[in-house]
């Protein structure tokens, strides 16, 4: 059995789930066609603005958060929409479509809250044979201090008030592209739901600096001495990119809105775990940026490899799996016990263990004297796995689940059953919260 990748969002059909994300790699034709060359599913092409167009930076566009091994883990940029005229742009849109019918193209937007500029140019943009319409509501620099970008997607009722707009002025599928510089996800995406958006796409980058030049002091990327604020990806966003996903997701008042997720994806396992907290399809920019496009083999081949091993034979059969057991803290069951326990034959002495759990946690490691090597003792052990973390051995440290009652391998009695008195009535978390309505409205 050979699992199916092919993949249907809001109508929108592709061989495949991936699509690359709205932003440099999706600018021109000839990156697209690069793009779908190598095997991509889908693209959301730049975000395009109104005429004239914006002026770009000639310097550093890019900042970089490296890790020990020199992989950047974070990736922040200044760069603004598409600097090239509108017209150039659906052009190019229209020429991809005509060659490669059968991908997704999306045609990413960004334009002011006045109806004619909408009424105007999304009737065009459908002219071209784009599959939708993505509205970016999430860029955190430069757009935004022009009052759009995330300037609008942080406002709800702007959310609705442009959704509403776009919906009125196309028959194209219309996904609102949420920004993630905000307290509650739900509400924008409340807000989307309400002005009859088809979908979100989650998330846009986070508003950030990723350093200071200590020479120049100033914020890199530095252009002529000074720095700015920017748009954060890559892999350090992925767990804010889960959460948020996870939270519409969940939450049934959405009407099971359809989701592309977007935030950190550089491999098929992150792809999965997207899709299973509920994303139908994910995109994907930051990966693509650092390693080109030939990353697509890797991520439909890996999820081909899982899905046969699952026995999943088409993407539906795992999207949203993930989601029942999602759950509010106060829901969790609070009589669980799991132990750290420490292969010796592994361990090789460092010590990592003993020094992060005696200085940080419960000091419940300790040296065995005769070997140099460390054991757990499970009385003193909460089950936090930090112990875990600080490994430098793989497998070396493990957590086991038990009973009840006492240690097996100890003898001795663990910690007693804690009260569970996060589900008390009176608990300030178990509370009802007042959200935005999530009707839709006429």
């Amino acid at each position: 059995m050979t699992p199916d990748l092919s993949s249907e969002f809001v109508g929108i059909y592709s061989p495949n789930p991936f699509w690359l994300a709205s932003a440099p790699p999706t600018d021109r034709a000839v990156n697209v066609d690069r793009a779908f060359k190598a095997g991509w599913g889908g693209v959301v092409w730049k975000t395009v603005g109104v005429d004239p167009a914006v002026i770009n930076v000639n310097g550093p566009r890019y900042g970089f958060w490296q890790g020990d091994n020199h992989r950047v883990q974070g990736f922040n940029n200044i760069e603004l929409i598409s600097d090239r005229p509108l017209g150039t742009n659906l052009e190019e849109i229209t020429e991809i479509k005509k060659r490669w019918p059968d991908r997704a193209l999306i045609v990413s937007v960004m334009f002011p809250l006045d109806e004619a500029i909408w009424a105007e140019c999304l009737p065009r943009i459908a002219l071209t044979g784009a599959d939708g319409i993505e509205l970016n509501l999430g860029c955190p620099h430069g757009m935004s201090e022009r009052g759009m970008g995330s300037a609008m997607g942080q406002a709800p009722d702007l959310v609705e008030a442009v959704t509403r707009l776009a919906k009125k002025n196309t028959s194209l599928p219309v996904i609102v592209k949420l920004t993630p510089n905000v307290t509650d996800i739900t509400w924008s995406a409340a807000a989307a739901f309400a002005g009859g958006a088809d979908a979100v796409s989650l998330i846009n980058t986070i508003n950030s600096i990723i350093g200071v030049d200590l020479d120049q002091m100033a914020p890199v990327p530095t252009i002529d001495g000074r720095g700015t604020h920017g748009g954060y990806c890559g892999p350090a966003v992925k767990p804010v990119a889960l959460n948020m996903v996870a939270e519409i997701a969940r939450n049934e008042r959405l009407g099971h809105l359809p989701i592309s997720g977007i935030g950190g994806i550089g491999n098929w396992r992150d792809a999965a775990e997207f899709m299973a907290l509920g994303a139908t399809n994910v995109q994907i920019c930051t990966a693509a940026m650092l390693y080109g496009f030939r990353i697509i083999d890797d991520l439909t081949e890996g999820m081909k490899t899982w899905m046969k091993g699952k026995g999943y034979r088409y993407l539906t059969d795992f999207v949203g799996q993930a989601v029942p057991h999602v759950s509010n803290w106060n829901m969790l069951n609070l009589n669980y016990v799991s132990k750290a326990f420490i292969d010796v034959n592994r361990c090789v002495g460092c010590g990592r263990c003993h020094i992060a759990c005696e200085d940080t946690s419960h000091q419940a490691i300790e040296k065995i004297v005769d070997t140099g090597r460390y054991q757990v003792r499970s009385e003193d052990c909460v089950g936090c796995n930090l112990c875990v973390a600080v490994c430098p051995v793989t497998e070396c440290i493990h957590m086991e689940r038990l009973e009840s009652g006492v240690d097996p391998r100890t003898g001795l009695a663990i910690n007693p059953e804690p009260a569970n008195w996060m589900q008390h009535p009176n608990n300030p978390l178990n509370q009802p919260v007042v959200k935005p309505s999530l009707e839709k409205k006429d």
